[in-house]
């Protein structure tokens, strides 16, 4: 609990910091109030590309994808939204840790973990659940806040995942599955992805506070790390994915 409790302090030290480096002056808020509304900043990545044109419907990223797996870091293929504000970064992440589709994610992981007894620590039965489900949910949380939020915004990175779109699958495979370790920086330049790289291994090193001694090893933190990282760029490969699977296997939108 104090380790969450320090985790939020450091988030809204964040969020000001972020939000006191890049202020509008009088004339920038005039000349964005006299943009039409089509090209007004949105609060969530637009389905436009860079002539204003929508993208495709069939490469369209949704907001959550067949009604319960969040989306909202996703950006269609082609569209060029831009950079995310420290504000939206920390409304994606608080989206991804706070939809129902999360308490679900972690019960069934929970299940599992105290099914094959991954903690002996952390006991059986109802209390070894509750026991693993609100460590992986803390886990999963404190994890989404250091890697969507805190650390892009101190790295200026932005943490969505751009869809490609088109191309061979071998290649869109690749490009999707190594954005855990390449990602655009606020002037569009790939970067290394410091804020997934570093953020997991912040997260993994908090969660030694609350785990038994016996899951501190280093052999057991690497793990967690590794199974975290390879999520993310399996989750990034769905998302690639994802629009021609509904458009050509399910034939319905994404």
């Amino acid at each position: 609990m104090v380790a969450t409790l320090s985790c939020s302090i450091v988030f809204s030290c964040f969020s000001s910091s972020a939000q006191a480096q890049t202020p509008r002056t009088k004339e920038e808020t005039t000349q964005i109030a006299a943009l039409p509304d089509a090209l007004q900043p949105q609060e969530q990545p637009a389905n436009t590309g860079p002539d204003h044109k929508p993208v495709p419907t069939a490469k369209q990223q949704p907001k959550r994808i067949l009604g319960l797996m969040p989306n909202y870091r996703a950006v269609s293929a082609g569209a060029t939204p831009p950079p995310p504000t420290a504000k939206q970064a920390f409304k994606i992440a608080t989206q991804n840790s706070f939809d129902y589709s999360s308490f679900v994610f972690v019960g069934v992981t929970s299940l599992i973990a105290e099914g094959e007894d991954a903690h002996p620590g952390l006991g059986k039965g109802v209390p070894g659940f509750w026991a693993y489900y609100w460590r992986g949910y803390v886990d999963k949380t404190d994890g989404n806040y250091w890697v969507i939020f805190a650390l892009p915004t101190v790295f200026h990175e932005d943490e969505r995942y751009y869809a490609r779109g088109e191309g061979r699958i071998w290649k869109r495979a690749l490009y999707a599955s190594t954005r855990v370790a390449i990602t655009p920086d606020y002037h569009g330049h790939d970067t290394i992805n410091g804020a997934e790289l570093l953020g997991r291994g912040i997260a993994q090193g908090i969660s030694t506070t609350y785990y038994p001694s016996s899951s501190r090893t280093a052999s057991a933190i690497a793990s967690k790390y590794g199974y975290a990282i390879m999520r993310d760029a399996a989750t990034n490969t769905f998302r690639e994915f994802w629009p021609d699977i509904a458009t050509h296997v399910l034939h319905r939108h994404p």
